[in-house]
C-alpha cells in the first residue's frame, strides 16, 4: 500500500469526521457526529487555530490521523506537545506507520523546542501500551477526569 504522512487539508474533514468516530467506538466512548466537521474546521484552520493533524493518506482517502496541541507544563517549566489522538484503521495497522506518525510528532515537538510529548490510551487498549512501550514511552498510573460543563 502507498501512502503520505501529511498535514489534514479541508477536504480531508468528512473523512477526519468519520475516523474520530471510530476511534471513538474503538475506546468505548460516546460520540455524535452532529456540528463535528465545522468546529474541526474552526480548530484546524481558523486565524486562532487550536489544533494540528497529521493525515495518513492514500491516493483516494485518508487512513488515520494523528492529532496535537501544544501545552504549558509547570512542573517542567516547559512546552510539551499533547497528543489527542493517534488511531489508524484496522487494515493499516502493523506496517508501521503508528512508528512513522510518532517519529513525525517527535520532529514538530523538537522544533517547537518542547519537553516532551505526552498523551494517554485506555487501559484495555493492550495492543496501543505494547506499541507504546516498545518505542520507549512510559506510561504513569494516574486517573483522569472530565467534569462536564
Amino acid at each position: 500500500m502507498e501512502y503520505s504522512i501529511r498535514n489534514c487539508e479541508l477536504a480531508d474533514l468528512p473523512k477526519l469526521v468519520l475516523l474520530c468516530q471510530k476511534h471513538a467506538a474503538f475506546e468505548k466512548a460516546d460520540f455524535s457526529i452532529a456540528g463535528k466537521e465545522e468546529a474541526l474546521k474552526k480548530a484546524l484552520f481558523s486565524e486562532k487555530q487550536r489544533l494540528n493533524c497529521l493525515v495518513v493518506a492514500t491516493t483516494d482517502t485518508i487512513v488515520g490521523y494523528a492529532s496535537y496541541t501544544f501545552d504549558y507544563s509547570t512542573w517542567d517549566a516547559a512546552d510539551f506537545m499533547y497528543m489527542d489522538c493517534l488511531f489508524l484503521e484496522e487494515e493499516v495497522r502493523s506496517f508501521g506507520i503508528g512508528e512513522l506518525l510518532i517519529d513525525r510528532l517527535k520532529l514538530i515537538a523538537a522544533e517547537k523546542e518542547c519537553a516532551n510529548i505526552q498523551w494517554q490510551t485506555p487501559q484495555f487498549n493492550e495492543r496501543a501500551i505494547k506499541f507504546y512501550n516498545r518505542i520507549g514511552a512510559k506510561g504513569k498510573d494516574k486517573v483522569r477526569f472530565t467534569l462536564p460543563l
